[in-house]
C-alpha cells in the first residue's frame, strides 16, 4: 500500500503494513542535527510515534523503551521517537529520564500523515484529530516488518521485543 501523501489535518487514513515500503523521513532530532531514514539502510530500526514528551504515557512507553534499550541492541535493532515536540522539549524530557535513543520533531505532522499515525481517534469516548500511537518495526530493506496502530503505551516496548524475537527465531 501506498502511503497518502494528504496533508496531516485530512486524516489520511493510511494502514502501512508487512512488505510496504516505509515512508522516508529526514527530521530533526533533539540536538537539531538530520536524522534521516535511509540512515538506518542494512540495519533494523524501531520507529514509534507518540503526542508528546513527559506525559505519562509517553513516559511510560518512553522509558520501557529505553529500559529494553539493550536488548533491542543485541537484537541489531536502532530505536526513535517521533512527536510534534519541539527539540528544547525532547532535550529535557531525554534529560530528565535518561534516555538513550533520538527523538525527532515532526512539527508539521506530514511523517505521522504518511505513516497513518496523525488523523481522528477518540479519547474519553470524543472524536479527536492527533497523534495516533503507532510503532514500525523497518527492516534493513526499509520495508515494514510489522506494525502496531492505537498501541496501549505500557507493556508495548516489550511487545515489540517480543516480536523481533519470534521475527529472528523464524
Amino acid at each position: 500500500m501506498a502511503a497518502d501523501r494528504s496533508t496531516p489535518d485530512q486524516s489520511p487514513n493510511v494502514r502501512l503494513g508487512p512488505g510496504d515500503p516505509a515512508p522516508a523521513f529526514d527530521l530533526p532530532d533533539q540536538d537539531g542535527k538530520s536524522i534521516r531514514l535511509g540512515d538506518f539502510a542494512g540495519r533494523s530500526v524501531v520507529v514509534y510515534f507518540y503526542p508528546a514528551d513527559d506525559t505519562p504515557g509517553c513516559t511510560k512507553e518512553a522509558c520501557q523503551f529505553n529500559d529494553q534499550l539493550a536488548a533491542f541492541s543485541k537484537a541489531k535493532v536502532a530505536i526513535v521517537g517521533i512527536s510534534p515536540d519541539a527539540a528544547a522539549k525532547h532535550q529535557s524530557f531525554r534529560r530528565k529520564y535518561e534516555l538513550a535513543f533520538p527523538l525527532l520533531t515532526d512539527s508539521d505532522r506530514n511523517v505521522m500523515g504518511a505513516y497513518g499515525a496523525w488523523g481522528e481517534k477518540t479519547m474519553y469516548g470524543k472524536k479527536t484529530v492527533g497523534v495516533i500511537r503507532s510503532t514500525f518495526l523497518i527492516g534493513p530493506d526499509g520495508r515494514i516488518v510489522r506494525s502496531w496502530y492505537n498501541v496501549r503505551a505500557d507493556g508495548h516496548a516489550a511487545k515489540v521485543l517480543a516480536e523481533i524475537g519470534s521475527d529472528q527465531a523464524g
